[in-house]
């Protein structure tokens, strides 16, 4: 019995410990449509990715200049999408530089 008792017990740690996995590596998917982001602040860990979809129908330019997170996306096409993964804990200012108005904070935590 105690045999059977460890197995289960060991099954469940691997079990926790692969959900534990998939919730770090989750990907958060920012949409752009009609001149704004689909959220106006999203939280993110070091590394966390975070996809930019452009499911509009005109093409946008995603970018931030916040120091040790810049980056630029340059024009992107309707229907495609990119990755960024940040590396820098703190607040990134996210825009859109075809589209000024389009603002995003993505708070990067340890």
């Amino acid at each position: 019995m105690r045999l059977v008792s460890l197995a289960g017990v060991v099954m469940l740690g691997m079990t926790l410990g692969s959900l534990a996995a998939v919730a770090l590596t989750t990907t958060e998917v920012i949409g752009q449509q009609g001149r704004k982001f689909s959220a106006a602040n999203v939280s993110v860990r070091k590394g966390q990715p975070v996809t930019f979809l452009n499911d509009d129908n005109v093409p946008h330019n995603v970018l931030s200049l916040s120091v040790g997170n810049e980056f630029d996306l340059g024009s992107q096409p309707p229907g495609t999408s990119t990755d960024v993964s940040f590396t820098v804990a703190g607040e990134v200012e996210v825009i859109c530089a075809i589209h000024p108005r389009m603002k995003l904070i993505v708070n990067v935590t340890q």
